[in-house]
């Protein structure tokens, strides 16, 4: 059963209560990411959740810590273009000490000596990710595909943004985005949900209220090719970005061009599965989306031996000129369909997975879906509808980057 209702300061609360489960699970999201900074705090969304386990008035980092170990929750946070998300896992009687936790962190101390010292840890892990395979590929290609829109942005932020960030931008920041009418608390499983609204009251309901809306336009993308040379990898890296289906689009686009995406590149049984990872010719290759609020894009990642490459784009440039062409067959409708709706149903078992489902569909459309309604949009996809989705967005003109030894 599917519950909703709004603090007098506008913080959201939705929950999906099922009294059946033996778990709970339960999410802060925060509307904001790295879409929502500007280029000289590029990375303060990612920078920022790092410090909300950093301790609060009434809690130290070890604490927090603490408490998560006693609850025995399992408990995160990650940080997309467009969403920071804290959540936790645990046993339905914890609910009440759960709410009363994310609440307090969620309100932190931002002491500038945590800042200093954590600035360290965030300009590591840039360098770390910079130096794995492959190679910041993703960030390097949607910078420039993205043109001039705010998705270009890197979640991580440039070791030059981080570098010079401060920890009065820092603040400032989390007093605009961190607005209780830029919140939602989700929670699945088993829910006791009038519980759930007066400890969140309780918790959350002092939050100041401060308006900042978030610009949305669609982006005008970029078509094109760059190589990059990497001497000291031992593969060849080729990523791929295409103008796609997003969350502005109806539900029957969104899910044509999620089949799609498999019949194209899904791990096991897809085109590319056949032609590049059955035969060998490639470690990897991966066709799939991502939505945001007002764009959506077609991701393809590749890695091979770097003398195979050239032809492995080749098969890449065919399988795409056929579906262009041709469409999908009938029997890959059918067959990715029950895959689809397999795997659905066997995450939909938990609440966990629940959770990020239904929360994911409100924090994009405001609307709810139960897990029937949803299966039912992947079983009405019909071969017209995934024509429709070509005709509008056809798997041609991209962005690619090529990064490894290859000359």
């Amino acid at each position: 059963m599917f519950h909703h209702t709004t603090l007098n300061n506008g913080l959201e609360i939705i929950a999906e209560c099922n009294d059946a489960a033996y778990s709970l699970a339960v999410s802060f999201f925060v509307k904001t990411g790295s879409r929502d900074e500007t280029d000289n705090v590029a990375g303060v969304s990612h920078f920022l959740e790092h410090m909300m386990f950093k301790g609060t008035p009434t809690r130290s980092a070890a604490d927090v810590n603490r408490e998560l170990d006693e609850l025995g929750a399992y408990a995160n946070a990650y940080t997309s273009e467009e969403t920071t998300c804290y959540y936790a896992m645990l046993l339905p009687e914890l609910q009440d000490r759960i709410i009363d936790l994310l609440g307090d962190i969620l309100r932190p101390s931002l002491r500038p000596q945590d800042f200093d010292t954590e600035k360290q840890v965030i300009l590591e892990e840039i360098r770390m990710y910079d130096d794995q395979p492959p190679f910041g590929a993703d960030e390097m290609c949607r910078e420039i595909f993205f043109g001039d829109h705010p998705l270009r942005r890197s979640v991580l932020g440039t070791c030059e943004s981080v570098e010079n960030l401060t920890a009065g931008q820092m603040r400032e920041y989390f007093e605009q985005r961190y607005s209780p009418g830029n919140i939602v608390l989700a929670a699945a499983g088993n829910v006791n949900f009038d519980a759930l609204v007066r400890q969140t009251e309780k918790a959350c309901g002092d939050w100041k209220m401060c308006e900042m809306p978030r610009e949305l336009k669609r982006p005008r993308v970029v078509s094109g090719f760059k190589k990059i040379y990497k001497e000291s990898a031992a593969q060849q890296y080729v990523m791929q970005m295409f103008n796609g289906v997003g969350g502005d689009e109806t539900s029957r686009e969104r899910y044509a061009a999620f089949l799609l995406t498999h019949v194209i590149g899904d791990e096991v049984g897809s085109r590319f599965y056949w032609d590049l990872l059955d035969t060998g010719k490639a470690d990897s290759c991966s066709f799939g989306m991502t939505e945001y609020t007002d764009a959506g894009v077609y991701i393809m990642s590749l890695s091979c031996a770097p003398e195979l490459v050239q032809e492995n784009m080749e098969h890449v440039q065919a399988i795409y000129d056929a579906i262009n062409t041709n469409g999908i067959t009938e029997e890959e409708l059918t067959r990715n369909k029950t895959k689809i709706l397999s795997r659905m149903a066997l995450a939909n078992e938990q609440p966990s997975n629940r959770l990020f489902a239904f929360a994911n569909e409100w924090l994009q459309e405001c609307k709810y879906y139960t897990p029937r309604e949803e299966l039912n949009f992947v079983q009405n996809v019909t071969i017209s509808d995934v024509r429709d989705v070509l005709s509008k967005y056809p798997i041609n003109n991209p962005y690619t980057i090529s990064i490894g030894p290859k000359e």
